[in-house]
């Protein structure tokens, strides 16, 4: 009786439904990380160019150019080379006037497939938008 149980060939119903059913708790456990980890990975973008936008804002002006500045490429004052990344939306200004002065007018970054907006301080600093 052993010798036919280990000739025959496949695997049995139980056997498959065991693995099927590990499968599925993996996978379970694994799609909310996975979706949790792509969110960080957008805001993180969003994040980046807003940092970007600034830097290359203040080497713009050190250059002793002046005038109102915009990271939206669709914007008449758009900062020369600068491109927020493929799905990032951004919009707002940036102004620096003959003293000196940084003046932000709702600088905003967000990446189109996150809910999350970050918000830039005329001191570079980026802050995430909380909804009240």
């Amino acid at each position: 009786m052993l010798k036919k149980f280990h000739e025959r060939e496949g695997f049995t119903l139980i056997e498959l439904l065991i693995v099927i059913a590990i499968i599925g708790i993996l996978a379970a456990i694994a799609i909310p990380n996975f979706l949790a980890y792509r969110t960080k990975g957008q805001d993180a973008a969003a994040i980046s160019a807003a940092k970007n936008f600034y830097n290359m804002a203040m080497a713009y002006y050190a250059d002793g150019h002046d005038g109102t500045l915009s990271p939206d490429p669709e914007d008449d004052q758009h900062l020369p080379n600068y491109n927020p990344g493929p799905e990032v939306v951004a919009s707002g200004s940036i102004t620096v006037d003959d003293a000196g002065d940084i003046e932000v007018d709702d600088l905003t970054f967000q990446h189109q497939n996150s809910g999350n907006s970050y918000i830039l301080t005329a001191e570079g600093d980026v802050s995430e938008v909380t909804s009240e």
